[in-house]
């Protein structure tokens, strides 16, 4: 094969589709129909005498060629989308909607700020939550389902940062902040006035807040590793809902420090350290590839993270992937 005569046009719906794992979704990027991006990697294929991409009851696999040249591909096209349009944008007259995953305390912390600054600097700029329901939201982002997912995401973050993933990921991800899980409970509980023991809090009720629903998280793995349990009385999928139970109950239940504001109970909550070691709570930005180059989108990560950099104090930072 001579790159003389390769069409570079075969490059561009190569990355799409690497991108989208998916050809409708590569197709309608691309302002193509479904036959004719085949009919792209077909060409492709033949002229690199690789299969690239194997359909699946999922979307497409790439082959380890696919997965090898791919990182190439997209740099070099991002450079020339870089040369050939530079970048003009005017927030001003942004007129776009973007769908945010958080959880309801996240939420409740970064929206307030982000709705005033969207008041006065981009008034077209619109908003739409959607429930986080997953410590994976990757799925959410590959599908469109969500533009952008803010959250601890620990599973995720590990494997993006460690290069874990079996080939160039185009999910991307900045960390915002670091913070710490304590536990929480009423004032007047019995344990807010003394020491908290591993005995008195495995011997207490707990509530647990699960995206999923499962009655087993972080915590009790961490506990089972200590030859330990704890007795989930409650398991709820809202940090504010824990709030307001354990604001009136004898329940323990373990939050992020940083998110206990957003419950709206510090009048009546109390945070103790926990009586065993935790990792600390990562809060990362999850985003797609094919909005890494967004003006719009690009104006609103930027938003969060001088947030998170005012708000919090960042631990560890990590640049973007």
């Amino acid at each position: 094969m001579s790159f003389l005569t390769l069409d570079l046009n075969l490059l561009r719906v190569f990355d799409a589709v690497m991108t989208e794992q998916n050809l409708t979704r590569a197709a309608n990027r691309l302002a193509m129909t479904q036959p004719a991006v085949s009919n792209a990697l077909k060409r492709l294929r033949d002229t690199l005498n690789d299969e690239l991409l194997i359909r699946t009851a999922h979307g497409v696999k790439p082959t380890q060629y696919a997965e090898e040249l791919w990182p190439t591909v997209r740099r070099a096209l991002t450079d020339l989308e870089t040369a050939i349009t530079p970048e003009t944008f005017d927030v001003s007259r942004a007129h776009t909607t973007f769908q945010m995953a958080m959880a309801d305390a996240t939420a409740a912390l970064w929206l307030p700020g982000l709705v005033r600054t969207i008041e006065r600097e981009a008034p077209q700029l619109n908003i739409r939550m959607v429930p986080l329901t997953t410590r994976d939201p990757r799925q959410m982002l590959m599908r469109g389902d969500v533009d952008l997912a803010v959250g601890f995401f620990p599973g995720v973050a590990a494997q993006l940062a460690g290069g874990q993933t079996t080939s160039a990921s185009p999910i991307h991800h900045e960390r915002l902040y670091t913070g710490e899980y304590v536990c929480v409970m009423h004032k007047n509980h019995p344990l807010a006035n003394q020491p908290l023991t591993l005995d008195s809090y495995c011997a207490s009720h707990h509530l647990l807040v699960s995206f999923s629903g499962r009655a087993h998280g972080l915590i009790d793995e961490t506990l089972t590793a200590m030859g330990r349990e704890r007795r989930i009385l409650l398991t709820v999928n809202q940090f504010f809902t824990a709030g307001r139970v354990v604001a009136s109950s004898d329940l323990l239940t373990v939050l992020p420090r940083h998110l206990i504001g957003a419950t709206g109970m510090t009048d009546v909550l109390v945070a103790r350290e926990l009586p065993f070691p935790t990792p600390a709570v990562h809060v990362d930005m999850l985003w797609h590839e094919r909005d890494v180059r967004n003006p719009a989108h690009k104006w609103l990560r930027a938003h969060l993270s001088a947030t998170a950099h005012e708000k919090f104090i960042l631990i560890d930072p990590e640049t973007e992937h």
